[in-house]
């Protein structure tokens, strides 16, 4: 599905098959009873909010930007799960501190410190070392890990990872000013929150409220739609914004040792398909797949070629 040669290449593969999109039958996460896999673990003093399930050599998702863990739900049944076809794996999921469920952090948010916070969790698991998937910000904060905690992270996937053309230096003035109407965006983003299955039912305002993440909005379904809608309105949002702002970890990226695979939608809007080279360019032994067709979250939009991919990458 991708090249397998072994020397990088800063040329992305892209995939031009339209056929698949979305989810296709039911869903096995829909049959799992989250409540058992729940947990919390205090790091730092504070709960963090973890869902783990399965055995077998650790996987670790971390999400983006406004997300929350149910942006794995496509995944995380998946890995855990032999019958699959897929392969067995100890999955461990979490709401980054001021997302989802988890507080907010004692200290100010930002890219160092929810590395470290991974950190601290993969220690407080038991885990030495871990694959690590990260989207957006998960991304940004998984290629962190990767550079200050190498021992931790074996093999990294980054899916529309922020850290290059969101660093924007000098724009954070900006932010201060539109900090004025956060409790105004909080509120229409909580609202959205608390009426996320009636939004996901009506296209319309699916349409309206996930066409900026999400190619096909319509094709997703009402049920994962509404998943990814509860995670909005969260009081980490701007501090995190912020951070993708003024952290700047370009020239750090060729510490990177592990295997590295970058997954783009063509289509982003969030974060531009055009960081997909850089980065291969800028980290070693690493390659980039893109595909068509596809917006910002690629593991919901195709997840069925995202599972392939990323089962072939964990299995090299």
């Amino acid at each position: 599905m991708y090249p397998t040669a072994t020397a990088p290449s800063s040329s992305p593969t892209r995939l031009d098959d339209l056929s698949v999109y979305g989810p296709q039958g039911r869903s096995p996460w829909l049959d799992v009873d989250w409540r058992k896999h729940q947990r919390w673990v205090i790091l730092d003093g504070q709960p963090v909010n973890v869902i783990e399930l399965g055995e077998g050599p650790p996987l670790v998702f971390v999400h983006g930007l406004g997300g929350s863990w149910p942006n794995w739900l496509e995944q995380l049944p998946v890995f855990a799960d032999r019958s699959s076809g897929i392969g067995r794996h100890r999955v461990i999921a979490m709401d980054l501190p001021g997302f989802g469920h988890s507080p907010m952090p004692a200290e100010r948010i930002s890219i160092s410190g929810y590395a470290r916070l991974l950190d601290g969790l993969l220690d407080r698991l038991g885990i030495d070392a871990a694959a690590v998937v990260g989207n957006s910000m998960g991304g940004f904060v998984s290629a962190e890990l990767a550079i200050a905690f190498p021992q931790r992270v074996e093999r990294l996937l980054l899916v529309s990872p922020a850290g290059l053309s969101t660093y924007r230096p000098g724009a954070t003035r900006t932010l201060a000013r539109l900090q004025r109407l956060e409790r105004i965006l909080a509120a229409q983003a909580a609202w959205v929150a608390s009426k996320s299955e009636t939004v996901a039912r009506r296209p319309l305002l699916r349409e309206a409220t996930l066409s900026l993440v999400t190619r096909h909005p319509d094709r997703l379904g009402a049920a994962l739609a509404a998943e990814q809608l509860r995670g909005a309105g969260k009081p980490g949002f701007m501090q995190a914004l912020a951070t993708h702002l003024d952290y700047d970890f370009r020239d750090r990226l060729k510490e990177i040792a592990c295997p590295t695979l970058i997954v783009w939608g063509e289509d982003d809007r969030v974060v531009t398909v055009r960081d997909a080279s850089v980065f291969t360019e800028l980290i070693p032994n690493s390659r980039a797949v893109i595909y068509k067709d596809t917006g910002h979250m690629a593991m919901l939009e195709r997840p069925g070629a995202f599972n392939a991919l990323l089962s072939e990458f964990l299995d090299e």
